[in-house]
């Protein structure tokens, strides 16, 4: 077993076999979801986050070391590895660690150091590092090196020159580095103030400081934001005496010689110019690190309570697309996605056209029998939103409505796939066909969106935005693998997510389809251009055939164990058609009394294989967003000013950040629960007690009209 292995072994507390197992599989290319779904006896059930934090920590300590591998190289170049060089580089943990090793071998730009070493000065920094007692003084060794043509004209040139090479020596020694970084890190605080006398949304940051180990991650980030838009100047405080003192107790020598002096002065110069700037850097970078890591975790868990929003199924819905000047887009979809009308109308300023847009609205709800309003909650929304309220009123029959988010819906629209996708339809009205489609089903329409585009983060454009991308791209692949997808009406994007297929494997299933025909089977996916045996293997477990002849086909059961499902049902008695029929109450009873182990063991599956079968079993085309908490329709309006302190709502958490949660409770402007009023026990994280789409009572604390902002709380009510 290799150290790789080792290691995460101890820092996840795992068994031996379940890391050497998981790394084999991920290596042999086999994607996260399927591992977690279809190899669980191979891992321990290792559910699908381990899986993921493994697989990031496994490609950090590769990149780790080869990085080591890399260093000692560049240094065995130069001629100058040592076994203690190599010892140090081995036992690193970190890039760092590493950097700070490989500092002073590092080519560097010149330097006062650099060209006090080309001045022939580095034999007198040599004798000023001794610290010994010197006949003749160092003043009058150091006339030796006066040398007009090289620039040392007097002997406060010499010495000056050495003091550059001493000063870049302390600077580049790592466990000074190191030591100092903790420091910085313990004792630090971090301060900002005003840059621009104009008020802005930083105005609580324009005298404000607090210390390095105690600031939160979203202040460190909204802070990084203020002083790129120039309106802050941020700075880090350290004890300095505390630096220098750890610094001239490691470098100063006792008793002191003539020299020492001099090693003072470049102690000190090595910190103010050398080390302090470049370690504040380099806290200011760990610190925006960390908070980015803790805004993309907040992001990937909005990302995936938003993907797995129950969808609502079976109903008619009319999207609208808000707007003022060019009118609200109209777009009526039937219950499967299929566009039935279009049109444009103008019930908002400056037309205000609203009789006129409601008999045009009546019609279409009227003759398509809408069940649903899907209103978007951009510009002109709240002026829409009352509109449909009234609306609704003039309807005979249940019509309910729902603000949807549109972000990202415009992304969409002018977009190349929604091109392809509604090349009959221009991009406003697109636009109204996504918004009714995303009601309907979140997670089929949202992943044809950049995840990065749908709004349910923090600062996400101040992030790196790579591994941004990565980790909201594996949120999608995994809301995507939970859920499965019906081979028959999935559009490319949404397949793309599918484990084992591309963005072309997804294009060659849709041209075939359309080609062919719908699938009738599983196995038929092997006749796909460029779809082979592995990519099947990886793939056809989550994908669905509601209809096919096969029910087997409409489950998660993975074809591989198709046999053994069939074995499992003729042991206690039943049938496929059984299946079909729904008529197998007892069969989790019946496995039970006959004892899991033994079935699993005649019918050669592991138990967690078995369990995941007889649960496939009870629910052929099982979607697990529909245990979720349903989303509030609704039929009436509030207004802001309807809201009074202590008024108790029911209301849908819309997003969550790392200070708190927001609310919509049915007016234009969701409210704040701050993180110290959603719930009366201490809470590191929101997110640790809310999601997004959670459905909460909540009281209202304050209104501010003027600055629109409303103050809740769920302490005590949920």
């Amino acid at each position: 077993m290799d150290k790789i292995a080792n290691q995460l072994i101890r820092e996840f507390n795992l068994k031996a076999f379940q890391v050497e197992n998981t790394l084999k599989l991920i290596d042999d290319g086999n994607t996260i979801p399927f591992i977690a779904r279809y190899r669980k006896e191979v891992t321990g059930e290792l559910n699908d986050q381990v899986l993921r934090e493994l697989y990031e920590r496994l490609v950090y300590l590769r990149n780790l070391e080869s990085r080591k591998e890399e260093v000692v190289r560049l240094i065995d170049e130069q001629g100058k590895l040592t076994e203690d060089i190599k010892k140090d580089i081995e036992k690193s943990t970190s890039i760092t660690e590493i950097d700070d090793i490989y500092r002073p071998f590092r080519p560097k730009r010149r330097t006062r150091a650099t060209i006090a070493r080309e001045k022939g000065l580095e034999p007198l920094a040599t004798l000023i590092m001794l610290q010994q007692p010197l006949k003749p003084g160092i003043e009058e060794r150091a006339t030796q090196y006066i040398n007009e043509e090289k620039g040392v004209l007097t002997i406060d040139d010499a010495l000056n020159g050495a003091m550059d090479i001493v000063a870049e020596e302390i600077s580049d020694n790592a466990s000074y580095r190191k030591a100092i970084r903790d420091i910085f890190l313990s004792t630090g605080i971090i301060r900002s103030k005003a840059k621009k006398e104009e008020d802005s949304v930083y105005r609580m940051y324009y005298d404000y400081s607090e210390a390095v180990i105690h600031v939160a991650t979203h202040r460190i980030m909204a802070i990084n934001r203020g002083e790129k838009e120039e309106f802050l100047q941020v700075n880090l405080e350290v004890p300095e005496e505390q630096v220098l003192g750890y610094l001239k107790n490691r470098v100063l020598k006792n008793p002191p010689a003539s020299t020492t002096v001099y090693v003072e002065r470049a102690i000190e110069d090595s910190y103010h110019r050398l080390i302090s700037p470049s370690v504040e850097r380099e806290i200011r970078n760990y610190l925006t690190e960390v908070s980015e890591e803790q805004a993309m975790k907040v992001f990937a868990k909005n990302l995936k309570d938003l993907l797995l929003q129950p969808p609502v199924k079976g109903k008619v819905a009319l999207g609208l697309d808000p707007a003022y000047r060019t009118g609200c887009k109209i777009a009526v979809v039937d219950d499967t996605g299929k566009v039935l009308d279009t049109t444009v109308v103008f019930p908002t300023p400056p037309q205000s056209k609203v009789e006129e847009a409601k008999a045009t609205l009546k019609n279409l709800i009227l003759n398509h029998k809408v069940d649903i309003i899907a209103i978007g909650n951009g510009t002109a929304s709240k002026e829409s939103e009352i509109f449909v309220v009234e609306l609704l009123k003039d309807i005979d029959r249940e019509v309910y409505y729902m603000m949807v988010s549109e972000a990202g819906a415009s992304v969409y629209s002018a977009s190349k796939l929604g091109a392809e996708e509604f090349p009959d339809y221009d991009v406003a009205k697109r636009s109204a066909i996504s918004i009714a489609r995303r009601l309907q089903d979140p997670l089929a329409e949202l992943v044809k969106i950049d995840p990065k585009a749908i709004g349910v983060g923090q600062y996400q454009h101040d992030m790196n935005q790579k591994k941004l991308g990565e980790e909201l791209g594996a949120v999608v692949e995994d809301c995507v693998n939970r859920v499965g997808v019906d081979i028959n009406t999935a559009s490319a994007p949404l397949l793309s997510y599918i484990s084992g297929i591309n963005s072309k494997t997804s294009k060659n299933i849709v041209e075939y389809r359309e080609t062919n025909g719908r699938f009738k089977g599983r196995r038929e996916l092997l006749k796909v251009k460029n779809l082979g045996d592995k990519a099947f293997l990886q793939c056809a477990g989550f994908l669905r055939i509601p209809e096919g002849k096969n029910v087997l086909d409409n489950t998660s059961v993975h074809p591989e164990s198709y046999d053994a499902a069939v074995k499992l049902l003729k042991l206690l008695g039943f049938t496929l058609e059984d299946v079909t029929a729904r008529g197998l109450k007892d069969l989790k009873r019946q496995a039970e009394a006959k004892g899991i182990e033994a079935i699993a063991k005649e019918i050669d599956v592991g138990v967690p294989t078995l369990r995941d079968i007889i649960d496939e079993l009870l629910k052929p085309g099982r979607d697990p967003r529909d245990e979720l908490p349903k989303p509030i329709l609704r039929t009436d309006i509030m207004d802001m000013k309807d809201l009074k302190a202590g008024m108790e709502l029911i209301g849908t958490v819309r997003n969550v950040a790392d200070f708190g949660a927001f609310v919509d409770i049915g007016v234009h402007q969701d409210g704040l629960v701050h993180i110290s009023e959603l719930c009366d026990r201490f809470i590191k994280r929101p997110m640790d007690v809310v999601s997004v789409g959670d459905v909460v009572k909540v009281r209202v604390l304050e209104v501010d009209g003027v600055r629109k902002r409303i103050s809740l709380s769920m302490k005590g009510l949920n």
